[in-house]
C-alpha cells in the first residue's frame, strides 16, 4: 500500500503545481475542472500522509530498541502507532473505492402518489414537507418545478430541485416505494388504511454528458392547470415533451412561461436520460446499482412509516426510527446515515473479495 499511497501524494503536489500555472489560470474550463478534481482528492492526501508517517513512526521507533535509554519510549511510540494502522487502512481502501459518478451533483425529485387513493395523494403531500425540512436543515436550496394536486389534498405528483454539497449521494438513498399505515381523517370506523407513494432521486445532468437531439423530441403545449385543476391561464403555457427514441414523457407546468417550461422539462428528460445511461453502464459491468441499498428498483418497497406503532422502519437495512421524528424531517437524517453506513460496509466488503 505504502508505495501506492506515495504515487497518489506524487500525483496530488503535480496536480497543485498545475493549478498555479499561468496557462492553466487562463483556462477557465480546465482550471474548474482540476480544482474540482484537486478539491476531491484533499481528504484522501490528508489521511495518506497521516498513515505513511504511523509507519515512518514505527521504522524510527524500532531504530531505538537496542537503546536502553529509549526502548520505553519506541515501545509506546510502536504500539500507538499500530494501534492507528487498521482504522486508517480501512479508510483509505473505502477512499480508493471508485465513487458513484453522480454523487457530486444536484437532483431532481419526483415523487408520485401510487396505491391508496386520496390518502396516497396526502402522504406524497407529507413526503414532500419532510424533504423541504430535511434539506433545510442542510441549508440547501430547493425549488419546485411542476405539480399535480389532489382535490383531498396533497399531490398526485410533485417534482422539485435540490441545489448543496453533494446531494446526490445523500438523497439517493430515499428511491423506491414508500408506504404508510395509518388511520386518514376521512376514516370514519378508525380503521388503518395502507398507501403508497413512490419517489425517484434523479442527479441533474448537463448537456455535455446528455446531448438530446432536438429532432428526437415531441413538443406539445398546453394550458397549464391552477390551483384545484382550476384553468386560469390564458395562455398554453405548460409543455409536454416526449423522447421518441426512448418513450419518456416530461412535462411541466409551474414556470411563468412557455419557455421557462421548456427549460424546466428539458432538464427533467436529461437527468432521466443521465439516470439510465448509469444504470446501463451498471448493468454492464454486472455492478450492484451505487444509488442505493438494495436492487435500486423504483417498484421495490424501501420504507414503512406506520402511524399507530409510532415507528419506521427502513427495510433494507432494518433500521427503525420514529413516525413523528421521521416524517417531520428531524430524524430523516439518522436513517440515512444508517443507510450511508450500511453502504460503506458492503463497498469495503466488495473491495477485500
Amino acid at each position: 500500500m505504502r508505495d501506492r499511497l506515495e504515487k497518489i501524494i506524487a500525483g496530488y503536489e503535480e496536480l497543485q503545481n498545475k493549478l498555479s500555472d499561468p496557462a492553466i489560470l487562463n483556462n477557465h474550463a480546465e482550471y474548474t475542472k482540476l480544482t474540482k478534481e484537486y478539491s476531491n482528492q484533499g481528504p484522501l492526501v490528508a489521511k495518506a500522509r497521516e498513515y505513511l508517517q504511523a509507519c515512518d513512526d514505527i521504522d524510527d521507533a524500532k531504530e531505538m530498541l537496542d537503546d536502553p535509554d529509549m526502548r520505553e519510549l519506541a515501545q509506546e511510540t510502536i504500539a500507538s502507532a499500530e494501534a492507528q494502522l487498521p482504522s486508517l487502512e480501512e479508510e483509505i481502501k473505502y477512499m480508493l473505492i471508485p465513487s458513484d459518478p453522480a454523487d457530486e451533483k444536484d437532483i431532481i425529485v419526483e415523487i408520485r402518489a401510487a396505491a391508496g387513493g386520496d390518502e396516497a395523494a396526502i402522504f406524497a403531500g407529507d413526503l414532500y414537507k419532510m424533504y423541504l425540512r430535511f434539506c433545510d436543515s442542510q441549508r440547501w436550496k430547493t425549488e419546485t418545478m411542476d405539480v399535480s394536486p389532489s382535490d383531498a389534498g396533497g399531490y398526485k405528483e410533485i417534482q422539485f430541485k435540490v441545489k448543496g454539497d453533494k446531494v446526490y449521494s445523500v438523497m439517493k438513498f430515499e428511491s423506491g416505494v414508500h408506504r404508510v399505515q395509518r388511520v386518514p381523517k376521512t376514516e370514519s370506523q378508525g380503521r388503518i388504511h395502507t398507501s403508497t407513494a413512490t419517489v425517484a432521486v434523479l442527479p441533474e445532468a448537463d448537456e455535455v454528458e446528455v446531448d438530446i437531439n432536438e429532432n428526437d423530441l415531441r413538443i406539445d403545449v398546453y394550458r397549464a392547470g391552477g390551483p384545484g385543476g382550476q384553468c386560469v391561464n390564458t395562455t398554453d403555457s405548460a409543455v409536454r415533451i416526449t423522447h421518441l427514441p426512448s418513450g419518456l414523457v416530461v412535462q411541466s407546468q409551474d414556470q411563468k412561461s412557455q419557455l421557462q417550461n421548456k427549460i424546466a422539462a428539458m432538464a427533467v428528460l436529461r437527468a432521466r436520460l443521465y439516470e439510465k445511461m448509469l444504470a446501463e453502464q451498471q448493468a454492464a459491468e454486472g455492478a450492484e446499482r451505487l444509488a442505493q441499498i438494495g436492487s435500486g428498483d423504483r417498484s421495490e418497497k424501501i420504507r414503512t412509516y406506520n402511524a399507530p406503532q409510532d415507528r419506521v422502519t427502513d427495510h433494507r437495512i432494518g433500521y427503525n426510527g420514529t413516525y413523528q421524528g421521521v416524517l417531520m424531517g428531524s430524524d430523516l437524517g439518522d436513517v440515512i446515515t444508517a443507510l450511508q453506513a450500511a453502504d460503506r460496509a458492503r463497498k469495503l466488503e466488495q473491495a477485500t473479495e
